[in-house]
């Protein structure tokens, strides 16, 4: 793949960055450039207009000690000199899925960021599909430093396609055009978010929280998460985020997509569902400074393991990371900590959590009992020792 010249591509940044601060520092949103996806009643979540979080408006990035959302707007544009170095590229094997699985098998497949290929039961289940280059308009933004964990070609079949907002790294709509000019899949979104996949040409399904479709034996349900929308900054939450519950018979996948940790309480809203076999859990972005442990939108491994714990304690993925820099942290801050974090909390991070590789297919075990519940006063310790300041 050929790549541009430096300064090309620190101008191409700037420019980029340039945009963001002038759409942020618009302060009336003139009509013409609005986006209007959703039309329908008030509710706990949606005030006529936008939709927000009912546990509190901590969705933006926030600065902590380093001043004010100016000064990480020109970090951005021109470079943080402190900010640990990312690899250009990481090698990939890709995977060659099964067409199908059958009987009590559970297969997946970490394709990258928030892509997961789930194979369960006679379905072939996608999470937000990503296969462009860039995550951005245009070609522009964070560009893949891994690989698609399948190729393209190489994927079977798709049912259920699960797209949980409107995010550049997680809906795509290249790839879910291409989806679902090939397949014609189910896909199940949030409300708000179909009316931007049919702008692209493609179907969806767009549902409130606790809403639910049927497709061949299994039940999506679109369930509540914490974060935020927007495509091109003045649409900021015309459409909702969600997670998901896919009930299948021998057990259920939960795709959490994109979240802070937010009251904390929509884990076990999830796992009141039936219990569940699998669940994706992000750990990435998480950082924007150094020494910042979650962002208000992002969960790191300390809310990572919160999240865990409220699901029942799952065989889980932890995804969001090692694909797209989009934050802070260091390329394997995330599951480094993560191995540390579940030591602390009394897990081992080889059972029921363990760390991934793209492109690696994964057995699921069936369901069975939960590891023992988190120590989170050990975790407590060992932050209080200052385990994890050696993470950047």
């Amino acid at each position: 793949m050929r790549r541009f010249p430096r300064w090309i591509r620190w101008i191409g940044t700037f420019l980029l960055w340039s945009v963001v601060a002038l759409c942020l520092a618009l302060t009336v949103v003139p009509p013409f450039l609005d986006r209007i996806y959703y039309r329908g009643p008030v509710t706990a979540h949606f005030d006529g207009r936008h939709f927000f979080n009912p546990d509190g408006e901590d969705d933006r990035i926030s600065a902590t000690t380093s001043g004010s959302r100016w000064n990480f707007m020109l970090r951005q544009i021109f470079g943080d000199p402190q900010k640990p170095v990312w690899p250009v590229h990481v090698a990939v094997t890709p995977a060659t899925p099964p067409a199908r699985v059958s009987g009590e098998a559970m297969l997946v497949t970490w394709v990258g960021h928030a892509t997961l290929l789930v194979q369960a039961d006679g379905l072939n289940i996608l999470t937000d599909p990503v296969w462009s280059k860039t995550a951005g308009p245009y070609g522009v933004g964070p560009a893949r430093v891994a690989d698609p964990g399948i190729r393209f070609g190489d994927l079977p079949r798709i049912d259920i396609v699960l797209v949980s907002h409107n995010h550049y790294d997680h809906m795509d709509l290249a790839t879910l055009a291409k989806l679902w000019a090939r397949d014609h899949p189910l896909i199940v979104t949030s409300l708000g978010n179909d009316t931007i996949l049919r702008s692209a040409g493609v179907e969806a399904t767009g549902l409130d929280w606790g809403g639910a479709v049927q497709a061949r034996g299994a039940t999506v349900h679109v369930t509540r998460s914490h974060h935020w929308d927007s495509r091109w900054f003045t649409d900021r939450n015309r459409a909702l985020w969600s997670s998901f519950v896919v009930t299948l018979p021998h057990g259920n996948f939960f795709f959490a997509g994109d979240t802070g940790l937010g009251d904390g309480e929509w884990p076990a809203e999830a796992a009141a569902l039936g219990p569940i076999r699998l669940a994706a859990i992000p750990i990435g972005a998480f950082r924007f400074e150094d020494g910042q442990m979650a962002a208000g939108s992002h969960i790191g491994p300390r809310d990572a393991v919160r999240v865990w714990d409220g699901l029942g304690r799952p065989f889980a993925i932890p995804i969001h990371w090692g694909t797209f820099r989009l934050s802070w942290e260091g390329y394997r801050t995330p599951p480094d900590m993560l191995e540390v974090m579940l030591r602390c909390a009394g897990q081992y991070p080889d059972g029921a959590f363990p760390e991934a590789r793209i492109g690696e297919t994964v057995k699921v075990p069936p369901l069975g009992p939960a590891p023992p519940p988190v120590n989170y006063a050990g975790i407590a310790l060992c932050e209080k020792q200052g385990l994890f300041k050696a993470y950047r």
